[in-house]
């Protein structure tokens, strides 16, 4: 199939008429309908049968269009980039995260790196930390980032910022002079809120627990800390939470403790090996990386602002 036939099959799939074909691609219906029977010719199939003057896909036309979505999706792409390029020709950032630091860490760091680079063109995807690597790997993505090392022989992992897991409660759950101090993890709330257990720092959070002789114990499970967030400001319940997480918490209705001993936290750039950053990208991570700083010294500050 040449491209012509490819946007006219799109076109006549989406619209369902060879007229309306014809208007979304701008071109006259009778051109319209010459090239598609010209690719009909070339496929040597019928992809669709004329009834009452309407066209209807035949088997073989319904199994094509899923293959021939993608690559017309695929084109768009490739068009949508080309303007890009052509709107700011020297660079563009193509950024991706999980989604737990989309919402807590990267939009105030876009917001940051933003007033630095105003036009250069910047799009921000989520995927979990599998996603990144396929993105990365595929060329959709220029760098990502992760709380989990993926230890992929194609991704280059560097942790650029290192936090703890913190407790995050109630208001009322410790006297003020215990905001920020330190809790021994046999001294965890007893309504706490967990984690799916699939998550790596869940992992090493229990770890340490069994390190400790404790036990984790929780009555309620959710699939993410945001979620585990919301649920501590609305009052039903305490949770160990990422330190950026942890940032973004309500301290009109929350307080967080850090535990003890320690259980550390690593931020990840992740960049495909061989592939080097702009200059904006790199700006960029440096704008994730005070951001995090700033967030992690908000935390601590606010804990010691309640205790004061």
């Amino acid at each position: 199939m040449r491209l012509r036939h490819i946007e006219i099959f799109h076109a006549v799939m989406q619209t369902g008429t060879i007229s309306g074909a014809a208007q979304l691609l701008n071109i006259s219906q009778p051109a319209a309908t010459k090239v598609l029977q010209h690719c009909e010719l070339q496929l040597g199939l019928k992809l669709f049968e004329r009834i009452r003057g309407k066209l209807h896909p035949t088997p073989e036309a319904h199994r094509l269009f899923g293959e021939v979505d993608k690559l017309q999706r695929d084109l768009q792409a490739v068009r949508r980039l080309a303007a890009n390029l052509k709107t700011n020709p020297a660079e563009a950032v193509r950024l991706a995260s999980t989604p737990t630091l989309s919402i807590t860490l990267i939009p105030e760091a876009l917001a940051r790196w933003r007033r630095r680079f105003e036009k250069v063109h910047c799009t921000l995807a989520t995927f979990h930390t599998a996603g990144l690597v396929n993105s990365l790997l595929v060329g959709d993505t220029d760098l990502a980032f992760s709380l989990y090392d993926p230890c992929h022989p194609g991704i280059h992992s560097e942790a650029i910022i290192r936090g703890n897991m913190t407790v995050i409660a109630p208001a009322d759950t410790w006297p003020e002079d215990l905001h920020g101090q330190p809790l021994k993890l046999c001294g965890l709330p007893k309504n706490l809120i967990g984690i799916d257990l699939d998550d790596h720092l869940v992992s090493r959070l229990l770890d340490a627990c069994e390190d400790e002789g404790t036990v984790f114990e929780s009555s309620t499970m959710v699939q993410t800390y945001l979620q585990a967030k919301t649920l501590v400001e609305l009052g039903a319940g305490a949770a160990v939470v990422d330190p950026f997480t942890a940032a973004i918490a309500d301290r009109s209705k929350t307080a967080c403790r850090p535990v003890f001993p320690a259980v550390g936290v690593d931020l990840y750039l992740l960049s495909r090996k061989a592939t080097p950053l702009s200059r904006s990208a790199h700006a960029f991570v440096d704008a994730v990386r005070q951001t995090a700083n700033d967030h992690i010294a908000r935390a601590s500050a606010q804990a010691q602002s309640m205790r004061g």
